[in-house]
């Protein structure tokens, strides 16, 4: 198996460790000193690492050639599951009363646009495939910066180590969710010809 391959491989295996983690620590005792100074260090450390390995395994399959159908199929869906794994902790974290944030809905809402928005593209870059017309639908610029984006905002609202922390990363959230809505609305446009060839 190429590198690129098994750093893939290596970000699923961490989304159970980063779950087990998340829930460990968070049902330790708020009122410990200590606890206040690593809350949620770990499985932040364990869901950066994760981040990362996805902008090292695209840039060593392309640089050395490693780029392969498994690849091409396990990468995106390995960003989908750590992605939506993480959100959905965070949203029902926040569900709970937290210092910082009083209402749910502030973190569910950005966390459900981007989570739909990834099913759509799903969909439709498949059906795509099925066309011969996958490149139409590649990843723009747009894309990779809300993926960036919303990789710091999730990783600083599992940390949530001070308020300013917290206040940026959901600011980054929808910062996030507006670039998923926009390049939601680009791929669409890209493709609505073909969605609407055979209506």
């Amino acid at each position: 198996m190429h590198l690129a391959n098994i750093l893939t491989v290596i970000r699923i295996i961490f989304i159970p460790i980063f779950i087990g983690l998340y829930y460990f620590e968070n049902s330790l005792d708020h009122n410990n000193p200590q606890y206040v100074q690593t809350s949620n260090f770990y499985s932040y450390l364990i869901f950066t690492i994760a981040a990362v390995t996805d902008l090292f395994d695209g840039w060593i399959a392309r640089k050395y050639k490693q780029m392969t159908k498994f690849g091409a199929f396990l990468d995106p869906v390995a960003d989908k599951l750590i992605v939506c794994s993480a959100l959905v902790l965070v949203v029902e974290h926040f569900a709970h009363p937290n210092p910082w944030i009083k209402y749910s809905w502030i973190l569910t809402l950005p966390a459900l646009i981007i989570i739909a928005r990834e099913i759509l593209i799903s969909a439709l870059r498949e059906w795509m495939a099925e066309l011969s017309k996958r490149a139409v639908v590649s990843v723009s610029w747009i894309g990779k910066w809300k993926t960036t984006i919303q990789m710091f905002a999730i990783a600083g609202v599992i940390w949530q180590q001070a308020d300013w922390m917290v206040y940026a990363s959901v600011t980054l959230l929808y910062v996030a969710a507006v670039l998923t809505v926009i390049s939601m609305i680009q791929y669409l446009h890209a493709a609505w010809k073909d969605l609407i060839s055979d209506m």
